[in-house]
C-alpha cells in the first residue's frame, strides 16, 4: 500500500505546482487523473494550460467518478499517482445528479454525501493500491464568506468534510500559502 499525501490550500496558491514537484521526483511513471470538465471556454483554457504544466511522458486519466474500477481494470503499478482536484470532483458528481439541490432536503443532502464519501474513498483505496506515492489535491473551502444561497453552502459542506476524510486517511498533509507548503501531518 503506498503512501497518500493530501495538499490543500485557497485558489492560485500553487497547490498543483507543489503536487507536480513531489510527482516528478516520482520518476516517470505517473498517472495523472484530471477531474475538470471543459464546459465553457474559460474551463477548456485551464485545462490547456494544467496540460502544458505536466510534463508529456505522464498518463492523463480524465474522470471524477469510479477512479478505483478504472485504476483496477488498467492493472499498472504507478510510481505516482496525482488526482488534480477533490473539489473539482465534487462539484461534477453535484451537478452529474441533474436535480437542483437548492430544493433538496436535509435527508437528500446527506444521500447525496454518502455517496460522495463512498466515491471518496474508494478512490483513496484505488490510488493507494496502484502508486508508491499517492496525491490529492484540494481546494481549502471553509476560510472565506459562508456562501448565500443553499448549494454553495451545500458543496461547501460537502467538500470539507471530503477534505477532512482525505487528511484523516492521508500520511501526511501540506497546507499551500502563496507557493510556500505548509506541513500540517
Amino acid at each position: 500500500m503506498g503512501e497518500l499525501i493530501f495538499i490543500t490550500g485557497g485558489a492560485r496558491s500553487g497547490k498543483s505546482t507543489y503536487a507536480q514537484r513531489l510527482a516528478m521526483e516520482q520518476g516517470h511513471k505517473i498517472l495523472y487523473i484530471a477531474s475538470a470538465l471543459p464546459i465553457d471556454e474559460e474551463m477548456k483554457e485551464r485545462i490547456k494550460r494544467h496540460r502544458e504544466s505536466r510534463p508529456s511522458f505522464w498518463q492523463t486519466l480524465e474522470a471524477y467518478r469510479s477512479i478505483k474500477a478504472k485504476l483496477d481494470s488498467d492493472g499498472e503499478r504507478y510510481h505516482g499517482i496525482l488526482l488534480d482536484c477533490l473539489t473539482v470532483m465534487v462539484t461534477n458528481l453535484l451537478m452529474d445528479t441533474g436535480e437542483d439541490p437548492e430544493k433538496w432536503d436535509r435527508k437528500r443532502i446527506d444521500a447525496f454525501e454518502k455517496a460522495v464519501m463512498r466515491e471518496v474513498t474508494e478512490t483513496l483505496k484505488g490510488i493507494r493500491t496502484w502508486s508508491n506515492l499517492g496525491m490529492v489535491v484540494s481546494n481549502e473551502v471553509g476560510m472565506g464568506l459562508v456562501p448565500d444561497n443553499p448549494l454553495g453552502r451545500i458543496f461547501r459542506d460537502i467538500a470539507g468534510r471530503a477534505n477532512q476524510l482525505v487528511a484523516a486517511d492521508a500520511d501526511r498533509v501540506f497546507m499551500v500559502v502563496s507557493g510556500i507548503p505548509v506541513r500540517l501531518k
